[in-house]
């Protein structure tokens, strides 16, 4: 009854948002009609990076308790999940949001974090970051350092878990791109993606139970994270990451009265009109001829890595590859080694690059040109 409550939801959702069907839904993509108040937007595949909307993507903003996603991925990474963090007097009493943690209570990690994202508390924030960090303002610069190493370019931390403050903000691109990362870590993927977590407590007899606060996970069949907030001055915040037939999208919406709309309407554009497609795979061969160095050794150049992109249907004609080979072919002495880049275009433009190496060959060896531009035909077998 459960999941079919779900459905009959997403169904009436869905026919609000989409009167016309899917009739319509590989026709030229029109952007998401999202409601007036949204400050700030984006939808971005989480594969390729590629951003298919946004509005006022770049501008810094108040973030609320989307702080707690660098939290969460910052303590998974430098820390381990069945160790025992002592709550300190910071940590109680936080305001806000609140799993009720008690002064000098050894709760696991895995607990903490799982209330983080959950419950959104600010106290189990409080007591990751002095643990982790070993002081709020310790903690908060791992944050920024790690924002850094993302290259995060509109993004500053100040405390773990959002609460209005001077110079802390983010944007809905930095938020789009930090996660994007956090979701490749099966951890934090699995708690956003975790409706409800029965937990054992110390020192309490019976176990707690923490809700999740997404809705979207009960309102939007394929939502699988990740997380919501709010403050007086944020106003709503929502990150929201939806999979679907091998594609993952991500959604940000800043100071946006609608979100949960606003959310799934991004999310259906984006499942109705793109798909990742798998442009180039690692170890294509570029040429089938190969060509022989100076030890008489048959080499051919083949793809160092796979190249995936969100495309239209109409798009999906538009892609070119290049092969630039940068190394004198007969000096190759070895296998794997790179003697150049294959280019990719959509429409003229460089959407990205990937590695050309060598390869052992088998067939015969015959000298090859590499002044060509290969026009690469998706759904065939691609460039030879």
């Amino acid at each position: 009854m459960k999941r079919l409550f779900r459905i009959i939801i997403f169904c009436f959702i869905f026919v609000l948002l989409f009167p016309a069907g899917l009739n319509d839904a590989r026709a030229e993509p029109l952007p998401p009609d999202l409601a007036e108040g949204a400050q700030s937007a984006i939808l971005m595949d989480a594969v390729s990076g590629r951003v298919l909307y946004e509005k006022e993507a770049d501008k810094e903003m108040l973030i609320a308790s989307l702080t707690k996603i660098m939290t969460a991925i910052v303590a998974i990474e430098n820390g381990k999940m069945d160790e025992l963090v002592t709550v300190g007097p910071n940590a109680v009493g936080v305001e806000g949001s609140s799993i009720y943690l008690k002064l000098g209570e050894r709760v696991p990690l895995s607990t903490l974090l799982y209330g983080l994202m959950l419950r959104s508390g600010n106290d189990a924030a409080v007591a990751i970051a002095e643990y982790i960090g070993g002081s709020v303002e310790g903690f908060a610069y791992m944050m920024n350092e790690k924002a850094e190493y993302l290259g995060l370019q509109h993004t500053h931390f100040v405390n773990p878990h959002g609460l209005d403050a001077k110079n802390h903000y983010s944007s809905a691109r930095d938020l789009a791109i930090l996660t994007a990362y956090a979701m490749k870590n099966p951890i934090f993927r699995e708690i956003v993606k975790t409706e409800v977590k029965v937990v054992s407590w110390p020192g309490e007899k019976w176990h707690r139970k923490f809700y999740n606060k997404n809705k979207m996970l009960r309102f939007y069949q394929w939502a699988d994270g990740v997380k919501t907030g709010y403050t007086k001055k944020a106003k709503r915040t929502l990150v929201s990451s939806a999979s679907k037939e091998g594609t993952q999208l991500i959604t940000v919406t800043l100071n946006d009265g609608d979100d949960w709309r606003d959310s799934m309407m991004m999310l259906e554009y984006g499942f109705q009109h793109y798909d990742l497609v798998p442009v180039l795979k690692k170890g294509q061969v570029i040429s089938r001829t190969a060509y022989e160095n100076e030890d008489h050794k048959r080499l051919q150049v083949v793809t160092g890595s796979s190249f995936q992109y969100s495309l239209t249907e109409e798009e999906k004609r538009e892609i070119t590859v290049e092969p630039v080979i940068s190394y004198p072919l007969k000096l190759a002495q070895r296998e794997r080694m790179q003697v150049g880049t294959a280019r990719i275009f959509l429409n003229k433009e460089l959407i990205g690059s990937i590695p050309l190496i060598t390869r052992y060959a088998n067939e015969p060896s015959v000298l090859s040109s590499w002044k060509q531009v290969l026009t690469v035909v998706i759904g065939q077998e691609g460039p030879h």
